[in-house]
């Protein structure tokens, strides 16, 4: 009977590995074509895409970090833009929501959090059309706002969620004692709340930045100007004026990448801390 159960687990081990191993190639594969394939010349890649650079050339990267090739650092710094407006709203809208459906109580709290959750079963595809009239009714088109105002409410429901648990779990004595201090619910929730939140209102924040960095559908149905692209739609644009050099394509999607993958190596444990830390119990 123990000889078996060994065995079972031997067994389950081996598929657990074997499904990470199959979804490591999974990921890794196009990584490694794309950052080799950056330093190889067209002739290179058309003939061997997944050797390693023989002679490496570092001129793809180089022309584009310089300018020469594509508007890299504008685009990055739109990109930038756009992430810091996003995750400064949706931080000060998702707090106070957040905070009234987890410390207040009133007949329609457990309806307006549902209509909170429904929020989770509306994609972006589906609000296209309404989203650009939207838009365009308030002047927004072409304007960074019109992208930032559609990813905070499209991303609301999510850290609303995330918050309303954490917040909850803030033992009801620390908010008898606030009151006994003199602090309203504003001043439970600045003075308390938000220090006690750290870890989740970091976490809400890199997941807010990965989000925007990597969104390509909104930019792309409400800024027209090149000038004001973000990243994504800067490597629509890039491959438009180089379909023929995918080795320049593959170098700007490259860089493109970086930047995310650095915050969310770096952050990572702030992530995992967040949704696992739980609140302070009293």
């Amino acid at each position: 009977m123990e000889n078996s159960i060994k065995l079972q687990g031997r067994i389950s081990a081996a598929f657990r590995y074997a499904a990470c191993g199959l979804m490591l190639l999974i990921v890794a594969v196009p990584l490694y074509i794309a950052v080799t394939g950056g330093f190889k010349d067209m002739a290179q890649l058309q003939t061997d895409p997944m050797g390693l650079p023989s002679p490496s050339i570092a001129a793809n990267y180089l022309d584009i970090l310089t300018g020469k090739t594509g508007h890299f650092w504008r685009q990055m710094g739109n990109s930038l833009l756009v992430a810091a407006g996003t995750i400064a709203i949706l931080l000060v809208a998702a707090s106070f929501s957040a905070y009234a459906l987890a410390r207040s109580r009133f007949r329609l709290n457990g309806f307006i959090y549902g209509i909170f959750q429904l929020g989770f079963f509306f994609p972006l595809a589906v609000a296209i059309l309404p989203l650009y009239l939207q838009m365009k009714s308030l002047g927004l088109i072409d304007k960074y706002m019109g992208v930032i105002l559609p990813q905070v409410a499209f991303q609301l429901p999510m850290q609303v969620m995330l918050l309303r648990g954490f917040f909850k779990a803030i033992p009801l004595e620390f908010e008898e004692a606030a009151a006994i201090d003199g602090y309203g619910p504003f001043g439970f929730l600045f003075s308390i709340v938000v220090p006690l939140s750290t870890p989740i209102l970091s976490t809400v924040a890199i997941l807010t930045l990965i989000a925007s960095w990597n969104n390509f559908f909104t930019p792309l149905i409400v800024l027209n100007t090149a000038t004001k692209y973000t990243l994504p739609m800067g490597v629509m644009d890039f491959m438009s004026q180089y379909a023929t050099g995918w080795n320049l394509i593959l170098a700007f999607l490259t860089l493109a990448m970086i930047p995310a993958v650095i915050i969310y190596v770096l952050c990572q444990k702030y992530i995992v801390a967040g949704l696992t830390g739980g609140a302070i119990k009293g």
